[in-house]
């Protein structure tokens, strides 16, 4: 049911006309699914205005609603009673189903106020050609897999592109207060202080420390870092990431149940040993 629920919405994002035509997107879940996307859509207009801590999230559902009928009503009116035709003889049922479907792509609204709502997109596809690739990661794919592919290589890119993501949403983290064993950072100040003694930190030795602190006694992995701190990745600025690195581990010296491990190959994990 969710899946045929979704088929609705996508098909009406993409102003799919047989999503009218077709008798098979009208069956008995047909008006509930409608419903659900007016009260969604009446949500999202109220989370894109940024009045949704001012109005009630039940408030915006209701209004919706209304609004839902007050259209269905309108058009059922105009279209079905005053000015009849073969192609508009239809039940007002239909009609507010159609209505309900017609504001799916109002979701949309949604991803333009909270990207991390946003969800990877693979594109599963039979064109080969370097435009279309090119076309496919312009218009915001994660990856591009042509056909036929095999299951378990699909499986694995979705696997890589969820760990990836959780990875970046951790480091776009806004906590900037930290204990690293017995220190303290404050990533906005820039200081790293342990007792009686502080340490002025580099705008990049603070971000770099700050990364691994959020990954604390777990891997960052070092193209996070670079992306997010050099902009870049390749060989100098890898090289002098690893500078920065040794940089902190003569600072973290100070305590020695604090180090900075090097995982081969895949990045750098700060483990606080008890």
């Amino acid at each position: 049911m969710f899946g045929e629920f979704l088929n609705i919405v996508f098909k009406s994002i993409k102003l799919d006309k047989t999503l009218y035509s077709d008798n098979k997107n009208f069956g008995e879940a047909a008006i509930y699914f409608a419903g659900l996307i007016m009260i969604l859509d009446g949500i999202a207009g109220a989370v894109a205005a940024n009045t949704i801590i001012k109005t009630a999230v039940a408030m915006s559902g209701l209004t919706a609603i209304l609004t839902w009928l007050v259209w269905g009503i309108f058009i059922y009116v105009i279209g079905v009673k005053l000015f009849p035709d073969k192609q508009t003889k239809v039940p007002f049922k239909k009609v507010l189903t159609a209505v309900g479907f017609a504001h799916a792509p109002g979701l949309i609204r949604f991803f333009a106020v909270t990207p991390e709502l946003m969800v990877p997109i693979i594109f599963l596809t039979a064109k080969s050609l370097k435009e279309d690739v090119l076309k496919g990661y312009k218009v915001g794919a994660d990856d591009y897999l042509n056909k036929p592919f095999d299951s378990e290589v699909l499986l694995l890119k979705i696997k890589a592109i969820i760990q990836r993501k959780t990875v970046e949403s951790i480091a776009d983290s806004k906590q900037f207060e930290f204990k690293i064993g017995s220190f303290k950072l404050n990533s906005k100040l820039r200081f790293l202080t342990q007792g009686d003694t502080q340490i002025k930190l580099s705008p990049k030795e603070n971000e770099l420390l700050r990364l691994l602190a959020l990954h604390v006694n777990d891997l960052m992995p070092r193209e996070i870092a670079l992306t997010k701190i050099w902009r870049d990745e390749n060989y100098f600025t890898s090289r002098s990431m690893d500078v920065y690195i040794a940089k902190l581990r003569k600072y973290l010296k100070l305590d020695p149940k604090v180090e900075i491990l090097n995982i081969h190959g895949e990045g750098f994990r700060l483990v606080i040993n008890a």
